[in-house]
């Protein structure tokens, strides 16, 4: 094995926050908090990444509460399993020692999958298709987002939920008897979310959603073009 393709497989619970892999993940923890923002306030109350939500939403939709769809939650969580199975096919074609190439393909995928919701929220009225056409494709997107990167498995970086690295957080402080491992990165995934869902929300609350959407497609096309790893 040469260095090169050493280096392309290392273990990712070796990878550092500063690898360039942990640097396009804290980004598209950003870019998630902008499509939480979008899909829950400008969506029917509908969860596009976090099912855990959305499986709730759904238990709330069921017995009437007001303001949440049970429509528009199915058509999520079915999009959302559609989108991890194709995360499964992409990484069945490209092995380990091809990661960049594997991720590259799934940000490319999730570029297209969010242009396409950008162009539908930017060209279409509004209504219950448009919304449902908007979930649709922002679940595969996040689907396909979450099914890659839980193949990465990157420690504490999924990009799209912060309960696990908010409990790693207390459960593993110096207050819990632990030694803080990856505080650093803990700390900085939850500042990313922060940092997409609050211009997010400020977006969509002042009629903005197709902006948002814009401005995440955006985002990831970035994030597509700017990851340099050896491959």
């Amino acid at each position: 094995m040469t260095p090169t393709q050493a280096e392309s497989t290392m273990s990712t619970a070796q990878i550092r926050d500063r690898h360039p892999l942990a640097l396009a993940l804290f980004a598209l923890t950003a870019v998630s908090g902008l499509i939480d923002a979008v899909s829950y306030l400008g969506l029917g109350h509908v969860f596009t990444a976090n099912m855990t939500g959305n499986v709730v939403v759904i238990a709330f939709a069921l017995v009437g509460t007001p303001g949440f769809s049970v429509a528009g939650s199915l058509t999520s969580l079915a999009a959302f399993l559609l989108g991890s199975v194709l995360a499964g096919r992409l990484a069945l074609r490209h092995p380990d020692a091809r990661r960049v190439r594997w991720l590259r393909a799934a940000l490319l995928t999730e570029t297209a999958l969010q242009g396409a919701a950008t162009a539908v929220a930017f060209t279409s009225s509004g209504g219950r298709a448009r919304e449902e056409a908007l979930i649709a494709l922002l679940a595969v997107a996040m689907g396909l987002r979450n099914g890659t990167v839980r193949k990465l498995g990157v420690p504490d970086l999924t990009t799209t939920v912060l309960t696990l690295t908010l409990t790693g957080l207390a459960a593993d402080s110096s207050l819990a008897g632990g030694d803080n491992p990856r505080l650093g990165r803990r700390l900085y995934a939850v500042l990313a979310m922060l940092a997409g869902a609050a211009p997010g929300a400020a977006l969509v609350i002042h009629g903005h959603l197709a902006w948002t959407l814009l401005a995440s497609t955006v985002l990831v096309a970035a994030i597509t073009v700017g990851y340099r790893e050896r491959d």
